[in-house]
């Protein structure tokens, strides 16, 4: 039997029987997306490109998930406040006020975040759907989570802002930045009060909110609602080659389709990559390596990011993190929790043999702006956080073969939108504040 009649076959018997990995191709599988009001998501819009939710006005959300490098930042791990410029060729740290580390986790990508399957965001999951909470939100926050946000995608576009490397700012060096040093962060005199009178006391934002939810005070819930009407509409994108396979019976080009039966059958992706987003939603330790600060506290400095342990507190989460979608994912790089992977080809060869590829890690794989942190291989040189690493990996490894390792990679562009490229409502000239806006 040729090497092509093989794949093909296995492909026709795919189709022919549902696939616990992929969604049912039928038009009706489309995944369920919420109605989006159209007022909402353009003010969205204006606050998602607004610097006037950063601490020093200097960051806003599209400067970490900007739609030139595909809602990310194009950076292993990005520079939040102090940092100028946009992207891995000019963000670069401000010499009058420089970041005092990196941002310790990859800026992930927005696409399809509307959709009713996503209820846990973020690398560890920290953020998570609980209706039987008051806020209907489990987060890091607790019992002092405020409530009135109207998803999970809402609770998480917020806390950004209550980070001190990515959009609070340094120490005491504003309003936002001295309340989250506090501590102070819900309430009445806490960060998200702060930024929502700031939104207040702008005319067109007090006006554009006023004629969605009345003359009543904006909250933060509020601001971060229309954020999340804007994400979940702008990026929406689930009308790729692959989509239209599925909803039409349109033929992939050969060499995608030979990638889809490696996909779906010896590569074993769709064991972590399921459904019709290619994510199973769950939580895994395949040995990616660890560039960066990690998720240390700030008086620690071992520079280790055990990933959902950090959630659960359960040592068989260590190293855990949630499987990331692959819609677009050839415009979403670098690739992993912390931005190890410059290319898809070098992330994709990490998972034929993680062990090995996080033994022999070349930190030229990274796109790490400025000039270098001293935390941002100090792990990776450490041979015991390495072990430790391997030892929680559970992803076997597969043998492929050039020829079928291409053939992935052309599925892999079968997974992306071109809606999904620059979104529908794009990148405003100008925002309400008046402040520079990231084009």
């Amino acid at each position: 039997m040729t090497p092509l009649v093989t794949p093909l076959i296995t492909l026709c018997l795919f189709l022919l029987a549902p696939h616990p990995g992929i969604a049912d191709p039928l038009p009706k599988a489309a995944a369920s997306f919420g109605p989006v009001d159209p007022a909402q998501a353009s003010l969205g819009q204006l606050l998602f490109y607004d610097p006037i939710l950063s601490g020093n006005k200097t960051v806003s959300c599209a400067t970490c998930h900007h739609p030139r490098f595909g809602t990310s930042d194009g950076l292993s791990l990005g520079l939040g406040d102090g940092g100028i410029g946009l992207g891995p060729k000019d963000r670069h740290p401000d010499p009058a006020n420089p970041p005092e580390q990196r941002i310790g986790r990859n800026a992930p990508a927005l696409f399809n975040l509307g959709a009713a399957e996503f209820t846990s965001l973020f690398h560890d999951g920290r953020l998570q759907a609980d209706p039987t909470l008051p806020s209907g939100v489990r987060t890091p926050l607790g019992a002092d989570m405020e409530a009135g946000f109207d998803s999970v995608l809402a609770a998480q576009a917020m806390f950004p802002v209550l980070s001190g490397d990515e959009m609070a700012g340094h120490y005491s060096e504003s309003d936002v930045s001295q309340a989250v040093r506090l501590g102070v962060l819900t309430g009445p005199d806490g960060a998200w009060s702060i930024l929502s009178h700031r939104v207040e006391d702008i005319p067109q934002y007090r006006a554009d909110f006023t004629a969605i939810i009345g003359p009543r005070a904006i909250t933060f819930a509020d601001i971060a609602n229309m954020i999340a009407a804007f994400i979940a509409d702008e990026w929406r994108a689930d009308n790729s080659p692959f989509d239209l396979f599925l909803r039409y019976d349109f033929p992939l080009p050969d060499p995608a389709a030979r990638g889809m039966a490696l996909f779906y059958g010896k590569a074993g992706c769709s064991a972590c990559h399921a459904g019709q987003f290619q994510t199973d939603h769950a939580f895994h330790a395949i040995a990616m390596p660890q560039i960066g600060p990690g998720k240390a506290a700030r008086f620690e400095r071992h520079n280790r990011d055990t990933g959902r342990m950090r959630v659960t507190g359960d040592p068989a989460d260590a190293y855990r993190f949630r499987t990331p979608s692959l819609r677009n994912v050839t415009r979403t790089a670098p690739y992993g929790h912390s931005g190890a992977y410059a290319t898809l080809d070098g992330v994709l060869r990490h998972h034929l043999a993680p062990v090995a590829r996080l033994r022999g890690y070349d930190p030229a794989q990274a796109v790490l702006a400025g000039p270098g942190f001293d935390s941002d291989f100090a792990l990776m040189a450490d041979p015991a956080e390495v072990a430790a690493i391997a030892a929680a990996n559970e992803l076997t490894g597969v043998s492929l073969g050039e020829d079928e390792i291409a053939d992935l990679l052309a599925f892999l562009q079968a997974l992306d939108s071109p809606v999904g490229k620059t979104g529908g409502l794009g990148v405003p000239d100008q925002v309400p504040s008046g402040l520079a806006v990231d084009q």
